[in-house]
Parts: structure tokens; sequence; C-alpha cells
């Protein structure tokens, strides 16, 4: 099946994302993680779209999206998310969202409740302020001071490469090839999840939703439960042996999770 990838004009810029299925089909919006971009779905678009009219977004200021100028924060990536599904011309979609995609998905479904039909949250961490100390007290994710001989390229493989599965580093040369293309602002994304307060604003959330457990990613695992305990509409997954890149790790499993739960909700 076709990927076909575009640009819309909003009020940001030029905002890039990817499509596979039938345009008349019931959509699908597809978030990814920081500071990684739609290729994250890569494999997974064409196994959704299948089914329906799948799209895959770069978030703006990451992949091939502007950011406007424009203080990176969850309220505004999700705001730029609904200015695409009003560019495209989708009244109403489901929503997946991976790590940072799964913030942005809440805070989507929060801001437009009308918008979003139902919500898929994979290894979303619940950032309330427990989160926030916690994160506080460590050090970045992915940023790496910059150096002459190009060992920070090694050093930003590295930081990663014990929460990828082994012998896959077609995995982490995708995750490379994002964050060098995000360059200074590789750390943005984290920072705003962090600083987002989940629990001011998911108790508007009502949204039929699924969260999907990475059982082998340790950032996001330990959340699951919380998360349900503040969207009691929802239902946990478990994905065995599911890491951080789990769209592009395990793309059967996952898409084929997204659509068991789909096929869930009311025509």
């Amino acid at each position: 099946m076709t990927i076909r990838r575009a640009f819309a004009d909003l009020s940001v810029g030029q905002v890039h994302y990817a499509a596979c299925g039938d345009a008349s089909a019931p959509a699908v919006l597809l978030l990814h993680q920081s500071p990684r971009s739609w290729a994250e779905y890569r494999e997974v678009l064409p196994l959704v779209g299948a089914r329906y009219r799948a799209i895959a977004m770069d978030t703006a200021g990451f992949g091939d999206s502007a950011d406007g100028g424009m203080p990176a924060s969850i309220a505004h990536w999700a705001r730029v998310a609904c200015e695409l599904l009003d560019a495209l011309g989708i009244a109403q979609a489901d929503v997946v969202g991976h790590h940072t995609g799964g913030v942005v998905a809440i805070e989507l479904a929060r801001a437009f409740p009308d918008r979003v039909r139902s919500l898929v949250l994979s290894s979303t961490p619940f950032t309330g302020e427990a989160f926030r100390i916690a994160r506080a007290r460590k050090p970045p994710i992915d940023e790496v001071a910059p150096s002459e001989d190009g060992s920070h390229l090694a050093a930003l493989w590295q930081k990663r490469q014990g929460f990828y599965p082994p012998g896959r580093p077609d995995l982490l040369e995708a995750f490379v090839l994002d964050a060098l293309k995000v360059g200074h602002r590789v750390e943005e994304g984290h920072r705003a999840v962090a600083s987002y307060r989940m629990e001011e604003r998911i108790g508007r959330v009502t949204q039929p939703a699924l969260i999907i457990h990475a059982t082998g990613d340790p950032f996001a695992s330990p959340h699951a439960e919380e998360l349900r305990h503040h969207l009691p509409q929802a239902r946990i997954v478990d994905i065995e042996g599911g890491m951080v890149p789990l769209p592009d790790q395990m793309p059967e499993a996952f898409a084929q999770t997204v659509l068991d739960f789909l096929s869930t909700l009311p025509s």
C-alpha cells in the first residue's frame, strides 16, 4: 500500500505528514515520540491504512514540520494537530500516540473533545507532580554536548542503546537521523512532557481509551496502572517484549492491537 507524503500550510508554517489508505475511510491520526518523526510509524501506516485513513504527522518542530518560532509545549502541539485535521477536512479522528505523542493525544482529547473519537495511549507517562519532581532530578534524556571529532554522535547512540532491542541497529539509526534533524532542540519534547500538568487535564478526557503497555519499556511501563486510574474507561493491553521504539520495533503487533481496539468501537 502506497504511503503518500505532503505538507499542510498551518499557523506555524508547513507541517509535514504521511498518509495511507482510502481518504473516505474513518481517520486515524498517529503522533510520535520525541525526538522522532512520522517515520516511527512507517511500517504501521500500511497496516492501519488497510482499513482506515491512517495519517502520521511530524509534530510541529520535529521531522520536516516547521515550529513557527513558538515555544515547545504539549498544548501548542495539540493545537497544531487539530489544525491539521481541519486542513485535511477531518471532523473526527481516532488518535494514537506513543510516548510524547500519547501526552499530546491526551491534550488533544481534552482541548478538542469533539474532534477525538477515541484514544490509544502507547507507553504514555502520567505526568503528575511526582513525575515532574523525578524528571527534574535526572540528567537530560537525549541531549549531548557537540564535539569536533563527532564523538557526540556515538554518545547519542549510546544513550538510547540500552532501551532498544539487541540486533536492531536499524532502529537506533532511525532515532539518530531524527535526533540530528532536530539539532539543538533534541531535548525540547522531553522538557515539554515534564512540564505538562496532566493531573489538571486528564479528568476531562472521557473518550474510549486503550493503554498499550510495552513490557520492556522502563520509562513508561510503570505508568500504565496510574494512567488507567485516571482514565477508568480505559483498558490495558500488554505487548510482550516491546521496548521504547515499539511502533517500529513491532509494527505488526502494534497495528493489530490498535485495529482490535478500534473494531470494538461503535461505528
